[in-house]
């Protein structure tokens, strides 16, 4: 069984947030066929690059709507 380390980034990434190729490779600016190409290959440097920030940033995103939410939360507090 192979360690989630080796596991083809590509294949990770679209299973864990339910993407196809084509969707991933709009999100990080590849074509479908260069990510479906990476998918059965070796995965280049900068679309694991690209993957990675991407993934950063949707999470920054999340963590960013958390405390907007916890900010409207506090001021319809202190108003009260």
């Amino acid at each position: 069984m192979k360690d989630e380390e080796n596991i083809n980034i590509v294949k990770r990434v679209c299973k864990e947030l339910g993407f196809t190729y084509k969707q991933l490779g709009e999100k990080i600016g590849y074509s479908e066929g260069a990510v479906n190409n990476s998918s059965r290959n070796k995965v280049s440097k900068s679309m694991t690059k690209a993957i990675e920030l991407y993934i950063e940033t949707v999470s920054q995103k999340k963590e960013l709507n958390k405390l907007e939410n916890l900010k409207d939360i506090l001021k319809s507090l202190i108003k009260d």
